[in-house]
This record gives structure tokens, sequence and C-alpha cells, in this order.
């Protein structure tokens, strides 16, 4: 569990802050001021072991503004370490998370500390995307764009914006053709320190109920004259906008009331997510047996045949269900003459519930006067739908008696009107039983 804030106060009060040298190397030499084991200050940790590590100065950029913390290695003159994670605490202490890989590490080492280079330099493409991102999202849809949260991982991003409404995939394709265009002008990210109401006179976003101190970062990219985008910034960013290398939006959907999220993903990840759609494509294509091109128009073709399809078999099934005598569906079918009205029941299996209305319906008009009870099993569950004819629904109402094959299918009840009715239930075994007591009901009505 996290360490609380006086914890930290106290380290910080006695070694000072990290002071972060990540915007210019992602290597440095520093001085190891504190090693944290399980809560506790430690002197040394041994191989194998797991250890929170601060540093006087380091390269490796703390969890903030979205972007993940780096990951890379530390090493001393008798020690190893794997950084897996970097955070940060009151601001200004990096808090690296670690494990001692080889030898022994001790507080006052000497070490070299190295960032996984290649992680951070997707960490930036992606983190440099969200900004043109921001930016083409506000001149297309409009200046009520603001940011309401992110996510800068190595391989995706997440931008969550106010916007009151789903964003149209023409205007979702026209942002990210902007992107790219700004991409493709490989134009440098300039990174400034200015005062906050400088940065803001120049037109800098400044994110509403964050704390700016005596100076920030403005960074500003993706304009030839002028920049196209001007944000404040902690995070770490590509030296030129074609860098970035390729953008490409994935969803886009509701977070919360007012709030829409955007993931995309950039650089070696975008090239990645094109080549899967174009070997899902190809496999299409394939079981399809047609062209990239006309794969549209075969699902098309093949949709219109299905529900033709699923017509005709509605059809039949009617035409079955009001045949007598058994059908050939494994269907048990059976007419009594309970007192002066007939009673239908059937036993069918793995027939959509959708279906059933119709059916009995069919069976109505063939008995004439009387009640129709269908149940279909499928997966185990049941469906029942009980018809009463329209001279016999004085004395026999159909949500009463669909209520009462329910309860013997493990259901609680139906609904619909007194000449049909539909329920269900769990217990599929229970279909039989249902009959009988349906059966049953009307019996001592009519007696």
């Amino acid at each position: 569990s996290r360490l609380d804030e006086a914890f930290w106060f106290d380290i910080r009060g006695r070694v000072g802050g990290t002071e972060f040298l990540g915007y210019t190397t992602e290597i440095a030499e520093a001085e190891i001021t504190t090693l944290i084991i399980d809560g506790n200050e430690a002197t040394e940790v041994h191989e194998g072991t797991e250890v929170e590590l601060l540093a006087n100065q380091t390269p490796f950029y703390a969890e903030a503004g979205g972007q993940q913390g780096d990951i890379g290695t530390v090493v001393t003159e008798s020690a190893k370490l794997n950084i897996i994670d970097t955070r940060k605490e009151l601001e200004d202490v990096h808090v690296h998370i670690a494990k001692v890989v080889a030898g022994t590490v001790h507080q006052g080492d000497t070490a070299n500390f190295e960032v996984n280079g290649a992680r951070r330099m997707a960490l930036r493409a992606h983190h440099s995307a969200t900004h043109l991102l921001h930016e083409a999202l506000r001149r297309r849809l409009g200046e009520h764009i603001t940011q309401k949260g992110s996510m800068v991982a190595p391989d995706r991003l997440r931008f969550d914006v106010s916007h009151p409404q789903a964003i149209k995939s023409d205007d979702l394709r026209a942002i990210e053709r902007e992107v790219n265009a700004r991409i493709r002008l490989n134009t440098p990210v300039e990174t400034r320190l200015m005062t906050p109401d400088e940065a803001i006179k120049r037109g800098a976003m400044a994110l509403f109920g964050e704390k700016y101190g005596d100076q920030v970062r403005v960074v500003a990219m993706g304009g030839e004259a002028e920049p196209f985008s001007v944000e404040l910034c902690g995070g770490t960013h590509v030296v030129r906008t074609g860098d970035i290398g390729f953008f490409q939006i994935l969803s886009e959907s509701a977070v919360a009331a007012g709030v829409r999220r955007i993931e995309a993903v950039a650089g070696e990840s975008a090239e990645v997510q094109v080549c899967q759609q174009l070997d899902l494509l190809d496999k299409v294509s394939l079981e399809l047996r047609t062209g990239r091109g006309d794969i549209l128009k075969r699902v098309s073709s093949l949709l219109g045949d299905r529900k033709k399809l699923e017509r005709e078999l509605s059809e039949l099934r009617r035409k079955f269900a009001s045949s007598p005598g058994p059908d050939v569906s494994n269907a048990e079918s059976d007419v009594s003459e309970i007192g002066n009205l007939k009673f239908s029941a059937r036993l069918l299996e793995n027939v959509p519930s959708k279906e059933l209305k119709g059916m009995v319906d069919e069976v109505k008009k063939q008995i004439g006067s009387g009640v129709v009870a269908i149940i279909s099993v499928a997966d185990g569950k049941a469906s029942i739908v009980v018809g009463v004819t329209d001279d016999a629904t004085e004395l026999l109402d159909a949500v009463e008696l669909v209520k009462i094959g329910s309860v013997a299918l493990g259901g609680k009840g139906g609904g619909g009107r007194p000449d049909m009715a539909q329920a269900g239930g769990p217990n599929g075994s229970g279909a039989a039983r249902a009959i009988d007591e349906i059966g049953a009901a009307i019996a001592l009505k009519v007696a």
C-alpha cells in the first residue's frame, strides 16, 4: 500500500526532492539517497528483493499528466536493478519501483540510471499525438472541447473530452487526417519555460483546476508560420512531429454524461494496427471467396439470404405446429378434451421464443375452441406461450394459465392478454409437469 504524505515529507526534508533530467537525456549518473522495503527505510538491499529507490537526480519520468512512468535499469558497482515503474510523491520526489536482479545495492551508492529508450520514444510519440489530437478536435468540433482526462502508454493513448454527443465518423476521419497532416509537416516541437501568465498570453491551454508554479513548460508543435498546438505540459515529447510517424483513431465512446473517450495509436503501434486490419480483411475475403473490394456487397447478399431463410423456416415451424399428430421435429403433440373444451399441448425443442405466439395462433384456428400451450426447450431453459380462443376467455385467462406453467419451469410468472400470454423459466425439465398443471387448472374451471 502507498505510504502516507507524512512519510514522504520526512524523507524530502532529509534528502531533498529529485532533479528531473529526462527532458534532455535518458542516461545519467546519480546518488541513491534512500532505499525503502515494505514501507521501511533500509541501508542495503539484496538480490531478488523489491525496493522503492530515491536518488538526487534521475532521467526517469514519473507518471504524471496521464503519461506512464519510465522503466529501465540502474547499475552500481555492486548491483543491477530493473526499474519496473516510476511514480511521483509530493510533486518532486521520484520513486523508482525496482527489483534487485544481481548483487547488493547500498544507500549512498553512485549509480548509472538508464531509461528504456524504445519505450520512452513510443511514449513521446503518443503524448505528442495527444496534443495534436486535442487541437484538431477543437478546430473541428468547437472551442467547448476541453480535456477531461488522458492516458499515454507506449502502445496506445486514451483521451477524454467534454462533448455533448457522439462524435460522427466523418468528423473522426477528418480529425485523424488533420493530425497526420501535422505529423507530415515534420516541424520542430518547441518547449519553453515561462510564467503562467506569459504562457496563457501566448495561447497555451491551461487545465482547469491544475496548480502551476512560478514557471511552466509550454509545448508548441505542428505549425509552419505559427504553432498548431500550444499547451502547458510537463510530459516528454518528440523532437519533430514527423517522429510520431502515423496516427490512427481506433474508437470513440461515452464514459460519462457529456464526456467522450477517444482511443488511438501512433507510430509503430499504428502500423501494427493497420496490418492487423488488413490481415483480418484478407481472412474475411478468403472465407467469403471474394476480393477485398466486394466484401460489403457479399455480406449484404448473405444477410439477405439469411433473412429469407429465417422467414421460410418460421413459416415451416408454424405449419408443423398446427399439423395434427406428432411433428417431425422431435415434438410431442397432444389434443385432449377437458369438459367441452379442447386442450392442445405441444413440447418442442430449440424453437425461438419469438415464434411461439405465431404457432399458438395457428393451433387456435385449428382447434376452434379451447386452450393451446406450446413449450420450447433450448439449452435447458424453457419458453411457454398459452393461448385461449376468444369464446373461452370469459371462463379462462391465458395470463393465469401461463403463470401456473412458468412456476413449474422455475420461473416467476409471465404476462400478456387474456387470449395470449408468454413466460419462461430456467428449468426445461419441468415442461411436462407445466402442461399437466395447466390441464389441471383448466379442469377446475370447467368442472
